[in-house]
């Protein structure tokens, strides 16, 4: 082991590491008997017989229900993602502001809707809105779930936009003001364009988040995947194969965001998030030199 490698913890010695190997190999066998157990309750209930997944062999299966489900929780996911971002930079560029009330109520708000469940909003929203009749009933499941998801999750990214612009040097600010910009130029033209950047694999992250809570609209009724895969095993007496199936094509596709993410966050890593440049072409050294910009530099 590499002498980094033990600053924290003492490399093993042999009983140790015999020791740890015993465990391990205790696990494996615990997790094995585990699975075995499982397998052979749900083989003597019959639920692993092929008739019980035949049903997803039919085409008119994935016509009328999976695809439609799955279309409706992307859709809903996409636009509480577009949402989210709005509301997100809206009160997040609110809390980074010098204006007081401005700070205050931004805060307050981003703060609140951070602390109330999901699924909590979701529920009070379908309830409101069905009672007052704003929207059509057909329509209020969808609204509720796509508000709800916004108020959530925008909430976070407006924390991911305060605190990415807080983690960046401070020399990013010093040099914007040392060539004439306000506090609101210097957010807005130098520190937000690197805090996105930098934070691009959370949010990213919080996508996978929003797509998977969007299954929380089985419970207002809106007609996502986990609803009609619910419908799908109680019309067949399969609930468990259907929940099964929706399970798996929700982990391909969170898995295919996450590996975006990587691959971002690599990228990025690789490129060096802080030589963004900022659109403004009169402003060519803030970012990319920000380390030698000095007052004297300023521009007269």
């Amino acid at each position: 082991m590499k002498a980094s490698e033990s600053v924290l913890f003492d490399a093993p010695g042999p009983k140790a590491r015999r020791r740890v190997l015993i465990v391990n190999i205790i696990g494996v066998l615990i997790a094995l008997a585990l699975v075995y157990y499982l397998y052979k309750v749900m083989n003597d209930a019959g639920q692993l017989t092929a008739e019980k997944w035949a049903v997803f062999g039919k085409g008119s299966i994935w016509e009328f229900y999976i695809l439609p489900g799955l279309l409706n929780t992307l859709k809903a996911a996409a636009v509480a993602i577009v949402s989210s971002l709005v509301f997100g930079f809206i009160f997040g560029i609110g809390r980074l502001s010098t204006n007081r009330v401005i700070n205050v109520i931004s805060s307050v708000v981003v703060e609140f809707f951070r602390a109330v469940p999901v699924l909590l909003m979701m529920i009070f929203l379908w309830i409101i809105l069905a009672r007052t009749g704003v929207v059509p009933p057909s329509d209020s499941p969808f609204i509720a779930v796509v508000v709800g998801l916004t108020l959530y999750n925008g909430s976070v990214v407006a924390e991911l936009i305060r605190s990415g612009v807080f983690g960046l040097p401070k020399g990013q600010r010093e040099a914007g003001i040392a060539i004439g910009l306000t506090r609101s130029q210097s957010l807005r033209s130098i520190e937000i364009p690197q805090a996105l950047i930098a934070m691009l694999p959370a949010l990213i992250g919080q996508f996978v988040v929003i797509l998977k809570d969007s299954a929380l609209g089985y419970i207002i009724n809106y007609n996502e995947l986990l609803f009609n895969a619910k419908l799908i095993g109680t019309g067949n007496s399969n609930v468990l194969q259907a929940i099964v199936v929706a399970a798996v094509i929700f982990i391909l596709i969170n898995f295919g965001l996450s590996k975006l993410a990587e691959i971002v966050s690599r990228r990025l890593s690789s490129s060096g998030v802080s030589a963004a440049t900022p659109k403004d072409p009169a402003m060519p050294n803030v970012v990319a030199d920000v380390g030698t910009a000095v007052p004297g530099d300023a521009p007269k």
